[in-house]
């Protein structure tokens, strides 16, 4: 639709000025430096007097619904309150004399009532205009009308014929509504129709068919027309559209339907939006694209809509303008069309008039910069009368679009209007001039306002000031720094405060003061310059597999105070919504990558100040084998930075380098103190592995250099370079020595001694240490004196063992520091004066006694008490009469103990003992010596046991007493028994003798058997040990081994001695000598003319074995062999064979037996009885060919069960030859006997039927003919108990 152009109803000025005067303006422009921007706050100017401000004002183009009132908006502000009128058509328009039109109390705002009006009376161009004593201000036009949406036309559709394949328009021509109706095509049931790209609804509400289809047949095509405003919708008459198939069109080339011809205009207006469409005819369909001559589309503003038939282009520019090519294609060739665009513009503002405040005699100037196209025409209004019918005011003068105000009076104050306009549209815009008499000073800028900036950066702090005359602006730094207009400051006419390339030293508290001839005013600003956010790990170009993941790693540096926000974008837009995509706080991981995944991938990190960003690509390829990852310690980390540097900490950043397929575990920073320890590095802190910076706590009077190492898994990097040296002032010392210690080492003296400091810990140069000392509880100050270069001082003259508090405070060139911890220490000892009194012996026992003493006096001590020391000797025994030299025995207890026992003493003895007191210096004088006897205890062992004179059957054993008596001896015990193997003996005797017979003969001995001998003495107490010893006695049969010696050359003299051999019952025992040095020794065996291997039975530190289980009346080869370590044979013996004698048999016949030969009568009687009984209840029932059956089939076996209903199948009285009913066939086809009832197998368990060892049956009776279900695997017979019976027979 087009508009009228539309200018302003008052009238139309528009000034041009010739070249020369535009020179001359820009020369006095030049000059003009003040009331050009002055700031208005509104809290200032509610206080000052202002010419009106419209605020709110309804469109320019204004559609009202006719059932609603029409409201046109007119709001604005001054001091005072301005008052409102309006014009209507360009003639004033009296309110009051319309009852149906009312103004809002305060306002210019109209209401009018139309309800039983014709709205048409009111449509027309209104304007509003407020004025109050300063000015008046006007709105725009508003053109008022009513919205409409008339009836459809009465009209005729004929029915529309088609052939298949031919193109097809459906017009809609809907009535023309205010504002245009919106079309759409739906059927006689309200369903839209479908729209493809074959089928298309065009921008004027038309359809297009590029090809008709059968399916296209239908007598509803309707077109309807909404219209917005009154919600009313209106349809056209259906169309019949009838399509036949007797001729149809054959394929052809696109041509287009709309627009017609090679070529077409369309003019748009700027900022608005561009519809261009293009519908083409042609079979197959064809496929629509678009271009633009000489350019591109523009992306970001355009959509393709209609399947491509219509291009849209938002908020159209100039640059848009030209050719555009709409070209439709399909098989058979192409069609273009040349659409010629024309951007034409409204006016539109380049820079509006602003208010302006001034001083009398200040200079002003108002702007109005406008464009368009064509070039608008700009008229200059004052209070809303054309400027050259205005009151003459020789302050001011017009060149063009700009008006110059010089030295205004109070008389200047007005409200200018500037109107642009062209043929498609206009602008107008108020702007106040307000002259002020007289006004102090005012700061506009929010006072103790901060400002941040970014390190080598501008920073701007304002001052926003006004006052008439206009202030002068001053500024200060942190109260005392007069600032200057000189580098790097620079202050501006605005009194806004420049900094060219702010550092961190800039920081700080700024006051701006404001000054005139009526008065002072001052504000204060603050500014922070922060460091940058820079990114120090960039993302590397990535190549990966497909299937694989990408890692795209982005570290930031950023000043801690500032909260950053990290975004990462692909090809410059968000990322995929996929969750294959995980955004940690330094990475990018894409999972599982594909070919789409390809592109640039830009990390950028933002903070409220600054930003940085950095990319890389990814590309994917195809998967191949993957190589072994090799595993390596990372890269030293690079590029050090020390930041956010103060005395005591400093920051430090570092750039990570390559992990090697092996992540970061953690960062080890490390510093030298190069004033200190040059050369040496000492770890400082550990950070984790996706750190780049470390908070570092420094100490004074330290030249520090630092250095990071980074960890993987595989191990630490090399060190990286060190960071530049960082030198901390000095200051006084943090810390005191550690490990005061105070202790004497002579009688009258302390030594004072402390680990000293460290030159690190010292904090500043001029270390020293001032050392204090005070006797404790004792009403004195304290002593001192200062050493340097030392870790302890001696104080003499002080009394023997005396505490002391003792203090050592660290001081140098800069202070004293911390107030030192107090210890306590105690001066030198001398030796105990005394020594214990009271000494008392309990003895307990034999060997035990408990000594008991008083303790001394802690003066005489004279130091710290340690202990007792008590010595104990045995002099002699009690059964001796001279003494005995022996070493004295000595044991301490502790300082709290008054007695102790005395253990491990020798029974029977005279003991003599003393006690001393121990303290640090050494022990005191010794108590007066004390005696004491032991008790009698049980004697040592015979001092020696011998065997004489063995023989077959008897041997001689002599012995001596004991060495150790420990009593009054009262008598010897003998036990001796024989040993039948390494770990068994046999029984013992014991004998007992007189304390006067140390020899004995024993009688009755087995020959060829080891006895073991044990002897022991005895007092009142006891027996003593015993003193063992082995010895056999002669063998029956005596053979001289020879040694066989297995692959080594013959020794001299045998290995093997005699072997001796008996045997009894299924046991054999074997002796032999044996004078070799391997201990495997084996006695093996095997059965003599036997195959079988040879069996090993293992005797080391023997000489007999027993060798057990062997079978009565079999004979044995038997050897004795040593075996080396490795199991080969060294020695053997000659074998021997042993032949175990055959054993009488001990069983008893149970068949023999009275008892029960009486019970297997007992058991056959009550059989007997049993059958009895069932053979006549047999008759009774009926046949049963019982004994045929028994005599045919000799094996009875149990009645098997029905296979159908689980019970017993049944004998028949007719046909006894026939299977039963549930019985088994064998497999080979024979029929088992049948079973009777009357089987004794009935009355029993089945299977479990059997006898007791002693022959008693076992078996239950009972009358069940199932057997039980647990008996489950067993065989389905079971004997009777006759045949169970017979079988004992």
């Amino acid at each position: 639709m087009d508009f009228p152009v539309v200018h302003l109803i008052m009238g139309k000025s528009t000034m041009r000025s010739s070249g020369s005067g535009a020179v001359l303006l820009m020369i006095f422009l030049s000059h003009l430096t003040a009331a050009l921007e002055v700031p208005l706050d509104p809290k200032v100017l509610e206080g000052l007097p202002q010419p009106p401000t419209i605020t709110l004002q309804s469109p320019k183009d204004y559609i009202f619904d006719p059932r609603e009132d029409i409201i046109i908006h007119c709001e604005a502000k001054g001091k005072p309150h301005p008052s409102f009128s309006w014009t209507r058509n360009g003639s004033h328009f009296d309110v009051e004399q319309d009852s149906k039109v009312l103004m809002k109390p305060g306002s210019g705002t109209l209401v009018i009532d139309i309800s039983g009006e014709k709205a048409e009376a009111y449509e027309g161009t209104y304007q509003c205009t407020a004025h109050n004593d300063h000015g008046t201000a006007i709105s725009n036009n508003i053109v008022i009308r009513q919205s409409r949406s008339p009836l459809w036309s009465k009209e005729r559709l004929e029915p529309i014929t088609v052939q298949t394949g031919v193109s097809l328009v459906l017009q809609c021509r809907p009535p023309a509504g205010l504002p245009p109706p919106v079309i759409f095509w739906m059927d006689n049931i309200f369903q839209r129709l479908p729209l493809d790209n074959r089928v298309t609804q065009a921008l004027n509400g038309d359809l297009y068919f590029s090809n008709v289809l059968p399916e296209d047949n239908r007598n509803d095509y309707i077109c309807y027309a909404r219209f917005p405003y009154t919600q009313t919708i209106q349809q056209k008459q259906p169309i019949s559209v009838t399509v036949l198939q007797t001729f149809p069109a054959g394929q052809r080339r696109p041509d287009f339907m709309t627009p017609l011809g090679a070529t077409s205009t369309k003019m748009v207006l700027r900022g608005e939006t561009l519809e261009l469409e293009c519908i083409a005819e042609g079979l197959p369909t064809p496929e629509m694209s678009w271009q633009k001559d000489g350019g591109e589309l523009p992306t970001s503003r355009v959509s393709f809509l209609n399947y491509k038939k219509t291009v849209k282009i938002l908020d159209v520019s100039e640059s848009d303008g030209g050719d555009y090519t709409c070209t439709a294609t399909n098989r058979l060739g192409t069609a273009h069309h040349i659409i010629k665009v024309a951007v034409k513009a409204a006016p539109f503002w380049i820079s509006a008039p602003r208010n302006l405040i001034l001083a009398p005699n200040e200079t002003g100037i108002l702007t109005c910069r406008v464009s368009g196209d064509p070039k608008p025409d700009i008229s200059w209004f004052v209070n809303g009368v054309p400027i050259e019918n205005a009151p003459e005011d020789p302050t001011r003068k017009v060149d063009g679009d700009t008006v110059i105000l010089s030295r205004v009076q109070t008389s200047s104050s007005a409200v200018y209007q500037c109107n642009a306009s062209n043929e498609f549209g206009y602008l107008i815009a108020n702007a106040f001039v307000s002259v002020l008499v007289a006004e102090p000073p005012r700061v506009l800028t929010p006072p103790n306002q901060v400002y941040k900036v970014i390190t080598n950066s501008p920073a701007l702090l304002h001052c926003a000031t006004f006052g008439s005359p206009i202030p002068t602006i001053t500024w200060f730094k942190d109260r005392q720094i007069s600032i200057k207009s000189e580098d790097p400051y620079v202050i501006h006419e605005n009194g806004t405060l420049e900094i060219n390339v702010a550092q961190s030293q800039n920081s700080g508290k700024y006051t701006c003061i404001a000054s005139n001839n009526l008065g002072i005013k001052e504000n204060h600003v603050f500014l922070e310059v922060k460091e940058p956010t820079r990114i120090l790990k960039q993302p590397e170009y990535k190549v990966v597999q497909r299937g694989m993941s990408a890692i795209f790693e982005c570290k930031v540096k950023h000043d801690p105070s500032l909260v950053p926000t990290m975004t990462w974008l692909k090809n410059s837009g968000e990322l995929p919504d996929d969750e294959r995509f995980e955004v940690d706080t330094d990475s990018l991981i894409i999972k599982d990558v594909t070919e789409e995944d390809e592109g640039t991938y830009t990390c950028i990190m933002n903070t409220t100040l600054d930003r940085d960003s950095a990319s890389a690509m990814l590309t994917v390829v195809e998967a191949t084998p993957t190589p072994a990852i090799v595993y390596e310690k990372p890269d030293p980390p690079t590029d050090l930075e020390l930041t956010d540097q103060t005395e005591r900490s400093v920051q430090l950043t570092w750039i990570p380098g390559d992990e090697h397929n092996s992540a970061t575990q953690n960062f080890l920073i490390q510093y030298e103190d190069l004033l200190h320890q040059p050369g040496i590095w000492v770890n400082m802190t550990e950070v984790a592995g996706t750190s780049t910076t470390a908070q570092l706590e420094l100490s004074p009077h330290v030249y520090y250099s630092f250095r990071v190492l980074a960890k993987n898994q595989v191990g630490y990097s090399q060190p990286s370079q060190p960071s530049r040296q960082y030198r901390t002032n000095p200051a006084a010392p943090d810390e005191n020595p550690s490990n005061v210690h105070g202790e004497g080492t002579e009688p009258g003296n302390l030594v004072i001694s402390w680990t000293s400091l460290t030159g690190f810990q010292s904090n500043g140069p001029g270390l020293e240490y001032k050392v204090l000392w005070r006797q404790m509880d004792v009403d004195q100050e304290w002593s001192s004196n200062t050493v340097a270069n030392a870790s302890q001082y001696v104080v003499s003259g002080v009394p023997v063992y005396v505490p002391y508090e003792i203090k050592v405070q660290a001081l140098n060139d800069y202070g004293n520091g911390p107030e030192a911890e107090v210890v306590v220490g105690y001066s030198g000892e001398d030796l105990p004066l005394s020594a214990p009194d009271g000494v008392l012996v309990t003895v307990d026992n034999s060997t035990m006694a408990k000594v008991h003493w008083e303790p001394v006096s802690p003066n005489s001590v004279r130091g710290k008490l340690k202990g007792y020391k008590v010595y104990y000797r045995r002099q002699r025994g009690l059964e001796e009469d001279v003494d005995q030299e022996s070493q004295d025995q000595v044991l301490t207890f502790n300082e709290n103990q008054t007695e102790g026992h005395l253990a491990g003493l020798q029974p029977y003895s005279l003991y003599n003992i003393f006690i001393r007191v121990l303290n640090s210096k050494g022990e005191g004088p010794q108590s007066q010596d004390k005696q004491f006897e032991t008790l009698e205890g049980v004697p040592g062992p015979p001092s020696f046991l011998n065997v004489l004179n063995p023989s077959l059957d008897s041997l001689t054993l002599e012995w001596g007493p004991p060495l150790k008596k420990n009593g009054r001896l009262i008598g010897y015990t003998l036990k001796y028994q024989p040993v039948i193997n390494s770990s068994e003996v046999g029984p013992a005797t014991v004998l007992d003798f007189p304390l006067n017979e140390t020899t004995v003969a024993l009688d009755n001995l087995n020959s060829s058997v080891l006895y073991q001998f044990h002897l022991s003495a005895k007092t009142i107490k006891g027996a003593g040990a015993n003193f063992t010893k082995e010895a056999s006695t002669v063998t029956e049969t005596t053979h001289i081994q020879p040694t066989v010696q297995t692959g080594k050359a013959p020794s001299v003299g045998p290995v093997f001695g005699i072997v001796n051999t008996s045997v009894w019952e299924e046991c054999a025992m074997i002796t032999w000598e044996y004078f070799g040095h391997h201990k495997n020794i084996y006695v093996e065996y095997t059965v003599e003319n036997s195959k079988e291997d040879w069996k090993r039975e293992s005797v080391n530190g023997s000489h007999s074995h027993i060798l057990k289980g062997l079978k009565p009346g079999t004979s044995y080869r038997v050897r004795v062999v040593a075996r080396d370590p490795a199991g080969a044979a060294a020695h053997t013996t000659t074998e021997e064979v042993v032949t175990v004698p055959a054993v009488a048999s001990r069983h008893v016949d149970i068949a023999t037996q009275g008892w029960f030969i009486g019970l297997m009568c007992a058991i056959a009687l009550l059989i007997l009885v049993l059958l009895i009984v069932c053979f006549i209840k047999r008759n009774k029932g009926g046949k049963y060919p019982v004994k045929e059956k028994e005599e045919a089939h000799q094996d009875p076996e149990i009645q098997p069960m029905k296979e159908d209903d689980g019970t017993f199948g049944e004998y028949s009285d007719t046909e006894d030859h026939k299977p039963l009913k549930g019985s088994r066939t064998p497999s080979n086809g024979t029929v088992r006997r049948d079973e009777s009832d009357d089987s004794l197998v009935d009355y029993g368990e089945g299977g479990d039927g059997q006898f007791n060892e002693d022959g008693s049956f076992i078996g239950q009776y009972s009358g069940k003919k199932e057997k039980d279900t647990h008996e489950g695997n067993e065989s389905s017979e079971a004997p009777s108990p006759v045949n169970a019976m017979n079988s004992f027979v």
